[in-house]
């Protein structure tokens, strides 16, 4: 083998790689806050009462701050999966994958910052920030205001998410790394993720309804779970010559 074909061939087993660990990150970034809305923050809402969902959270304030916690992380699972994007798409378009990048992280600012907004929430609600004027209901409200309206603070991050897979779909697309049968579901699947978020500012009456909210996720939902397997067991559609 010569120097020429075994840089080659580093090359390619380092794109191959970073595509297990995009995999990996689109699986963790599907499942892990989804099991965590549904069994650890989801069970706090008491709809339609903000002062019920908040009288739950300082029942079981550790659980609720493990789920905060763990939102946390699932932004800085994103920065990974957005970097591992990049570093595959670079070669493809430089200018459309620093893009994506810039979008997904203004994706995970977004979702930091409500989560940093909820614990300040959490300060107020159980007295740590002292302030005094105003009464115990009133200080419970913002936690449990801002639980209930979880879906509607998250439209703003989730258009950033339908843009910047969308992008990233597309260069999938346009560089025939998976089937692109795949890539273009994908490019749909995160077109209705950012009409939907849309919708939510815009409709939210509509917007809101299960059967509407169900016919916007499920196929980003699918779409995460087939592309993350494949690059886990295939990999990127490639080979040592190209």
């Amino acid at each position: 083998m010569t120097a020429g074909e075994l840089k080659t061939t580093g090359a390619v087993a380092l794109l191959q790689t970073t595509a297990k660990v995009a995999g990996f990150m689109f699986l963790f970034s599907l499942l892990v806050p989804a099991l965590n809305f549904v069994l650890v923050l989801s069970p706090f809402v008491v709809a339609n009462d903000p002062i019920g969902t908040a009288r739950n959270v300082q029942a079981n304030e550790a659980l609720f701050r493990v789920g905060l916690t763990i939102e946390l992380i699932m932004s800085v699972g994103l920065v990974v999966l957005a970097v591992a994007l990049y570093r595959i798409f670079k070669p493809i378009s430089a200018g459309l994958a620093l893009l994506a990048l810039l979008w997904k992280v203004a994706e995970v600012v977004l979702a930091a910052a409500i989560v940093l907004i909820s614990f300040v929430a959490l300060q107020v609600a159980n007295g740590t920030v002292g302030l005094t004027v105003f009464s115990p209901e009133q200080l419970l409200t913002p936690v449990g205001l801002l639980l209930n309206v979880h879906t509607v603070l998250y439209s703003v991050p989730m258009m950033f998410l339908g843009l910047d897979l969308m992008l990233f779909f597309y260069l999938f697309y346009r560089s025939n790394y998976i089937p692109r049968v795949m890539a273009g579901f994908g490019v749909l699947s995160y077109a209705l993720i950012f009409i939907h978020a849309l919708g939510i500012i815009v409709v939210p009456d509509v917007s809101t309804k299960p059967v509407v909210q169900a016919v916007a996720y499920i196929p980003s939902c699918l779409a995460e779970l087939v592309v993350g397997i494949w690059l886990l067991v295939k990999g990127l559609n490639i080979c040592p010559q190209t």
